[in-house]
């Protein structure tokens, strides 16, 4: 016997099931298709460090039949939903995967895993993959959204909306590729309601291997065991979101409802998601930027300066704060981008240096401060004193690759060549770029997935 359904799940799930034939517009699909340049990208730089290592050492442990590929893990075939696990994790490993502000999450390094493992498994073709990959940005941050007013309080404990987002837009964009009808999508999205985890201790992660598991690993896979449970044969609750118990009401004391399907159809997540210009923690983005346009615009020493004041919007701060892993620690990259008057990715990722004499000296006289009247946005302000009296100061208000600021096609790709060249080398990187500017044209991803799942020289 039909439960009674809600206008808006039914609404959103009738959307989901609809998405792999529905036709999309072209600025959508071309801002797409960067996003899935930029989480790949992310993806297979990832694969090289820790979290990508340690997830693709796991998958190959356990096995699996061998239907999707582990990128840049030599050629590695496990199980769609270890190979999203593995992915994920890759993904979000080197801080360079995107993030959508609204729903305080990064929604590619779990929905593009996620789509790439069930897409190789069912031989889909490139616009089908994009069109899933769409349907999963506009799924989960409006899941959190009609949780209420999300927010990331760092000094409480919370659930992380980074986990929920990745979870339900996992699960929509995983519904897509296995060609679910409207019942099928709303009982996806009821198993993976039942995978709702992540807490906001992720904060206190030193290595970030299991913060990359949080907002990449965990929601890709468990998005894809809920779609691919479903489509096996396995039947759920008929709608998640509505009547008593339900999903929302145990997450949220604040439940907007028609936030599930405000705008559906009209307004798509992808294009209001954030590009990283820098493979850095979000909210060290802006800070970056200032540093940089002080060095373009100052010629000052930095063996004079006395002291750094950088002040941060007051949810964010702490997710930046002296952090143990350069790539997350604020003062750290400014203290970089300062000394090497540019910022590269070696910088961002180099341990030894941050530890450095020179490095530790100027980290000694630069102090983080949040703003209490900032949140909710991607600010910075960045303050040099030198000893010879000099100050010089740089607010930016949005940083580049942000939604009021977006990067550009060409800017775009010269980021995902620097990340991805040195994984699977300079010719292959070329060819892999090339297909996937043409992703709507391709008849099945395989083509593109061969291309990623060897290192150089492997």
């Amino acid at each position: 016997m039909r439960s009674e359904i809600s206008p808006e799940t039914a609404r959103l799930a009738e959307f989901v099931a609809a998405a792999r034939t529905a036709e999309v517009p072209p600025a959508v699909a071309e801002k797409a298709a960067m996003h899935v340049i930029d989480t790949l990208a992310a993806t297979l730089s990832g694969s090289c460090l820790p979290p990508g290592v340690r997830g693709a050492e796991y998958v190959q442990d356990i096995g699996g039949r061998p239907v999707a590929t582990v990128l840049g893990a030599g050629g590695l075939r496990t199980d769609v939903v270890s190979a999203a696990l593995a992915n994920g994790m890759s993904a979000h490993a080197d801080e360079t995967d995107d993030s959508h502000a609204a729903s305080i999450s990064h929604p590619g390094c779990a929905v593009v895993p996620a789509a790439l493992a069930v897409a190789e498994q069912q031989g889909s073709s490139g616009q089908e993959f994009l069109r899933a990959v769409i349907a999963g940005y506009d799924v989960g941050p409006r899941v959190v959204l009609a949780m209420g007013h999300p927010r990331l309080d760092t000094e409480r404990s919370g659930h992380s909306t980074h986990a929920l987002v990745g979870l339900f837009g996992a699960a929509a964009a995983a519904a897509v590729l296995y060609g679910l009808d409207e019942r099928g999508v709303r009982h996806t999205l009821s198993y993976a309601a039942q995978s709702g985890s992540g807490v906001t201790s992720w904060v206190r992660d030193g290595n970030h291997v299991e913060k990359a598991f949080v907002f990449g690993g965990m929601p890709a896979s468990n998005g894809v065991r809920a779609a691919a449970m479903v489509a096996s044969g396995c039947d759920g609750v008929d709608d998640v979101f509505a009547q008593q118990p339900n999903f929302l009401d145990a997450f949220s004391d604040d439940v907007r409802r028609d936030r599930l399907v405000d705008g559906l159809g009209d307004r798509y997540e992808v294009v209001q998601t954030n590009i990283k210009k820098f493979a850095v923690g979000s909210p060290a983005q802006a800070a970056v930027q200032a540093m940089l346009d002080l060095v373009g615009e100052h010629d000052f020493d930095p063996g004079t300066v006395e002291d750094i004041e950088i002040v941060l919007p007051h949810d964010l701060a702490r997710v930046v704060d002296g952090r143990d892993m350069p790539d997350i620690n604020c003062q750290y990259l400014v203290i970089g981008t300062m000394l090497d008057k540019a910022f590269s990715f070696a910088m961002a990722h180099d341990d030894e240096r941050m530890r450095s004499p020179q490095v530790a000296g100027l980290m000694a006289r630069t102090r983080l401060r949040p703003d209490p009247e900032k949140a909710g946005v991607r600010t910075a302000e960045v303050t040099v004193r030198t000893s010879d009296g000099g100050e010089f100061y740089r607010y930016v208000p949005a940083v580049r690759g942000t939604v009021d600021d977006p990067m550009s096609r060409e800017e775009v790709h010269a980021k995902a060549l620097d990340l991805i060249a040195p994984v699977i080398g300079e010719d292959s990187s070329t060819a892999l770029l090339g297909k996937l500017w043409a992703l709507q044209d391709l008849g099945d991803v395989k083509e593109i997935v061969d291309l990623m799942g060897s290192q150089a020289g492997a």
